[in-house]
C-alpha cells in the first residue's frame, strides 16, 4: 500500500478564543491522511507532538488544551515520506520563532541542506520539512518577510509542500506550492471570529466552520489580528493537482477544487464501467473503505447489484486503520488479514471487485485470496486508478520503482497490456482491468493537463525534474 503526504491545520480567533479544542477536532478529521504521529504548536513554545493516533491521547486533551492555549496554533498529522518514524521528525518543528508544519515532499532535500551553512543534520536523521525550515527562515533573516522568502524558496525546493506557520508574534500563516499538487482550504467559523486553514475541507466541519475556498496555488495567506490577508508569491500559471487524491486520500465529504470527493468517485465508477462493462457479473463488491462509491457508481451504472462482501473488522488493533499509509510492510499485511468476506453474499458468484488503487499487490492478493476461500464463483478486478509505474516526489510514498507492482524488474518495454496482465496472474484474478488517466481525469471533471499523473507516465516536467531512483533504504535513511 502506498503512504501520502500528511495532514495540516492552521487556526486564529480574533476573538481571542482558545482555538486548541478546534485544533485537535480538526486533526482528529484529517486522521485519514497520517497515523504515525501528531502534533500542534502555539506561539513561544516548544511544539507538543506524540507518536500514533489522536484519538489515543485522549485522555491528555484538557491538559493540552489547559497549557498550549492560545488564540493562535497550528496541528499536524504525520505519515512519512523523508525520514524516519519517530518523534524526532513528528511535526510541527520550531526553528528560532517559527514554528512550521508541512504537507508534502521536497526531493531536493540533499541540495537544499547544503545552502543552510553550518546544520548539524544530515537528511538521514532529519525530515525533509526541516531542512526546509532552516532555508526558509535562513532566507527570511536575508529578505525580511515570509513572503519574499517562499518566492526565493519555491525556485530553490522540488517537490510539493503546503505549509502552516506560526510565529511568536502570533500570527498564523499557510502556504500552497505554485502547482498545487496539495490541497488547501481556507475556513471560517463566525461564532469565535475564528479563519482556519487546512488541508482539507472536512476539518472545517469538524469544528463548525464553513468553506470559503482554496488557497490557490502560490498563494501566502496571512491571518493575525489585522484579519485576513493574502498574497501570491508564485505566478506559476500551470496546475497540477494530484489524481491520487481525488480516488484515494481525500475524506469523501470533502470539497476539493470546487468538486465533492464523494460525488467525484461514484462518477469515476461510472466512467470505469463504461470503459470494462463487465455485464455477466453476479454482484458489484468494494474494498473497503474508500472504494465504496466508486463501486457504487460502478453497479448503479450496469444496473448489477452492490454488495458489502468484504468488512474491515473495526474491534482488532489494526483493523479501522488505512494499510496504505502504514510505514511497515507488516503492519500493511495486518490490516489486510482484518479485511474478512462475507461468505453468504460471495458464494457461487461472479464478483466485480472495485479497488480504487493497486500499488504493491499486497492488498488485492490477500483479497482474492479471501473470496476464492468464501467460495467465489469468478473474480474480476477493476481500478479506479491508472497503472503506477513511477515513484512519486510530491507527497505519495511509493518512492521506490522495484516496490511497484507494475515493475517487472528487466530492461524489456512491456506493454500496458502485457503489464495488467502480469498483474493479474500475480494477484490471481480471472480478470484485471485498470483506469486509464484520460477517463479519469474526464469523470472528475477536470483538464488532464491541470492534474499530475506522473506516477502512472513518468513525466516529472511539473518538477522540473529526471529523478534517480532510489531504494526504500535509501529514501527513508534506514
Amino acid at each position: 500500500m502506498v503512504k501520502e503526504n500528511c495532514g495540516v491545520v492552521g487556526i486564529f480567533s480574533l476573538d481571542g478564543a482558545n482555538v486548541i479544542p478546534m485544533v485537535i477536532d480538526a486533526l482528529r478529521a484529517l486522521q485519514h491522511r497520517g497515523q504515525e504521529a501528531w502534533g500542534v504548536a502555539v506561539p513561544k513554545k516548544q511544539p507538543y507532538k506524540q507518536l500514533g493516533l489522536v484519538s489515543s491521547a485522549v485522555s491528555e486533551f484538557d491538559k493540552i488544551t489547559r497549557d498550549y492555549a492560545s488564540p493562535a496554533a497550528i496541528g499536524h498529522v504525520r505519515y512519512s515520506t523523508i525520514g524516519k518514524s519517530n518523534l524526532e521528525n513528528a511535526q510541527p518543528l520550531k526553528v528560532k520563532d517559527l514554528c512550521i508544519a508541512h504537507n508534502g515532499t521536497i526531493s531536493n532535500v540533499e541540495e537544499l541542506a547544503g545552502m543552510v551553512g553550518g546544520c548539524t543534520f544530515t537528511p538521514q536523521n532529519a525530515s525533509d520539512t526541516l531542512v526546509a525550515a532552516q532555508r526558509l527562515v535562513s532566507l527570511m533573516s536575508e529578505n525580511g518577510k515570509l513572503g519574499n522568502a517562499l518566492s526565493i524558496l519555491k525556485n530553490e525546493m522540488i517537490g510539493s509542500f503546503c505549509f502552516t506557520f506560526v510565529s511568536d508574534d502570533n500570527a498564523v500563516y499557510a502556504a500552497r506550492d505554485p502547482r498545487g499538487f496539495r490541497p488547501m482550504v481556507i475556513g471560517y467559523r463566525k461564532d469565535n471570529n475564528s479563519y482556519i486553514v487546512a488541508s482539507e475541507s472536512v476539518a472545517l466541519s469538524a469544528v463548525g466552520a464553513q468553506l470559503v475556498r482554496d488557497v490557490k496555488p502560490g498563494e501566502l495567506v496571512k491571518i493575525s489580528n489585522a484579519g485576513l490577508e493574502y498574497e501570491m508569491f508564485s505566478e506559476e500559471k500551470k496546475p497540477a493537482h494530484c489524481s491520487f487524491e481525488f480516488t484515494y486520500f481525500a475524506h469523501p465529504s470533502s470539497v476539493m477544487e470546487s468538486s465533492n470527493i464523494y460525488v467525484v468517485r461514484k462518477r469515476i465508477g461510472q466512467f470505469l464501467a463504461r470503459k470494462y462493462p463487465i455485464k455477466d457479473a453476479d454482484i458489484v463488491v468494494p474494498v473497503p473503505d474508500s472504494a465504496r462509491p466508486a463501486a457504487l457508481g460502478y453497479a448503479q451504472e450496469l444496473g448489477i447489484p452492490f454488495e458489502e462482501g468484504l468488512l474491515k473488522d473495526r474491534y482488532s488493533r489494526k483493523g479501522p486503520l488505512r494499510s496504505f499509509i502504514e510505514p511497515h510492510q507488516s503492519d500493511r499485511v495486518e490490516i489486510n488479514r482484518w479485511i474478512i468476506p462475507i461468505t453468504q453474499v460471495i458464494s457461487g458468484k461472479h464478483v466485480v471487485v472495485v479497488d480504487d488503487s493497486l500499488v504493491r499487490g499486497t492488498s488485492s492478493k490477500a483479497i482474492i485470496k479471501a473470496l476464492r476461500r468464501a467460495g467465489a464463483r469468478k473474480i474480476s478486478m477493476v481500478i479506479t486508478f491508472p497503472q503506477i509505474k513511477y515513484p512519486c516526489y510530491a507527497g505519495i510514498d511509493f518512492p521506490s520503482q522495484d516496490e511497484l507492482v507494475t515493475f517487472m524488474g528487466d530492461d524489456k518495454n512491456y506493454t500496458e497490456d502485457e503489464i495488467t496482465e502480469k498483474v493479474r496472474q500475480l494477484i490471481g484474478a480471472d480478470f484485471l482491468g485498470y483506469n486509464d488517466a484520460q477517463n479519469l481525469a474526464n469523470a472528475v471533471g477536470m483538464d488532464y493537463n491541470s492534474m499530475c499523473f506522473t506516477c502512472y507516465s513518468g513525466d516529472y516536467s511539473t518538477l522540473g525534474i529526471k529523478p534517480t531512483f532510489k531504494s526504500r533504504a535509501e529514501i527513508k535513511g534506514e
